[in-house]
């Protein structure tokens, strides 16, 4: 058996190789490193596939969800409402702004920011909500874009982790993942499903002429070599990772489909153990149907009762496996997030999938003997 990987990127290299090879190449050759043709390419082909009207290429996905919330004008002490259970960039950034975060709790069964939570939250001071679409599939957008009509506010899709999914909308139309809100940041950190060789982010936006501040912003303010109109940072995807990008963005549904079905065969190995919750799609399908676009397994997560979650961490580790937690800590009581405004009776969900969640190995290369060794190893421990 091929050694189990949390992320496989050598192996989804290897189907990719002559491309990357000669896109990256011929990059060297003209010397087109900074804002060069291959990332203006990648950035048409982005937008293609998202049917968005604009992608703004940057560099980092944490950068891209800061210049989103700068492009939109949000002023010191305006509140901003986010998910208490995810990674820190997305508070990071609003408490850099000198903004206030509002970090509410989760739903219980697919980890997205919860509707009930957010309407509790809202004051005059609310001037966005930052939904986290997490793990691969969208938080219920259609009721979280009804909130920010009733209440004027701006609605930042934090998308790093589902790019490619299809939100659906009662009446069964679909949108992409990041093309709902007002704006929506990226990530294309290495192990993300469309990732690049180093770091690398974008901004989505139908807006137009939010569009057009936010290309200032990126590139030092600047519209016009040397005239600084705004504000700005220096934030741009450099054209190897574009590059990168582009080579695997014509597979990006194809590495979509790989995920869903390895997490088919994880669930069927696993639904009927009693410790375990297998994760549920956004729209309540029994397990995962054949037809399912509205989750990307970013990560596979399990919940983990009546057992020790950190003895069955170590268990799988001892044995070859690597797993993650995400997330051990709650941001409310992060050192960092901590506020006397928050009580722990706000937060039951979070509070027990932080001591629950396991994410087991997601890639585009697992095979059926590592799927098999990994879900046999957990049934042993629980047994």
């Amino acid at each position: 058996m091929k050694k189990i990987q949390m992320v496989d990127l050598k192996g989804q290299y290897a189907a990719i190789k002559n491309v990357v090879d000669s896109s990256i190449q011929e990059i060297i050759d003209n010397t087109s490193f900074v804002n060069g043709p291959k990332v203006h390419e990648f950035q048409k082909n982005l937008e293609d596939y998202l049917d968005v009207k604009h992608v703004i290429p940057c560099a980092n996905g944490t950068d891209a969800l800061q210049i989103a919330m700068m492009g939109l004008g949000l002023e010191q002490g305006d509140e901003v409402i986010t998910a208490d259970f995810t990674f820190a960039a997305t508070v990071e950034v609003i408490a850099l702004l000198k903004l206030t975060p509002v970090l509410v709790d989760v739903n219980p069964d697919d980890f997205n920011i919860s509707i009930e939570a957010i309407k509790k939250a809202i004051t005059p001071k609310t001037k966005a909500i930052v939904p986290v679409h997490l793990f691969g599939q969208c938080a219920n957008m259609e009721a979280i874009m009804q909130l920010a009509e009733e209440h004027n506010l701006y609605v930042i899709e934090d998308n790093a982790q589902a790019i490619g999914a299809n939100y659906k909308y009662s009446n069964g139309t679909k949108a992409k993942a990041g093309t709902i809100g007002h704006v929506a940041s990226t990530s294309f950190f290495p192990s993300k499903n469309l990732g690049c060789y180093g770091d690398g982010g974008a901004i989505f936006t139908n807006d137009d002429a939010l569009a057009h501040t936010i290309r200032g912003i990126v590139n030092h303010g600047m519209y016009e070599r040397y005239h600084h109109d705004v504000v700005g940072v220096n934030s741009r995807l450099d054209s190897i990772q574009a590059a990168v990008l582009d080579a695997k963005l014509p597979k990006l549904d194809s590495y979509n489909n790989a995920r869903r079905n390895a997490a088919r065969k994880y669930s069927a190995a696993l639904e009927d153990v009693p410790q375990i919750t297998i994760p549920k799609t956004v729209n309540n399908c029994e397990g995962i149907c054949d037809t399912c676009d509205c989750h990307v397994f970013h990560q596979y997560t399990l919940k983990i009762q009546n057992a020790d979650r950190d003895a069955l961490v170590k268990h799988l580790n001892d044995n070859g496996i690597p797993c993650g937690v995400y997330y051990p800590i709650p941001l409310h009581l992060q050192k960092a997030y901590k506020d006397e405004r928050y009580n722990e009776s706000d937060f039951p969900i979070t509070n027990q999938l932080v001591k629950q969640v396991i994410s087991l190995p997601m890639h585009t290369e697992l095979d059926d003997e590592q799927i098999e060794f990994i879900t046999t190893t957990i049934k042993n421990f629980l047994a």
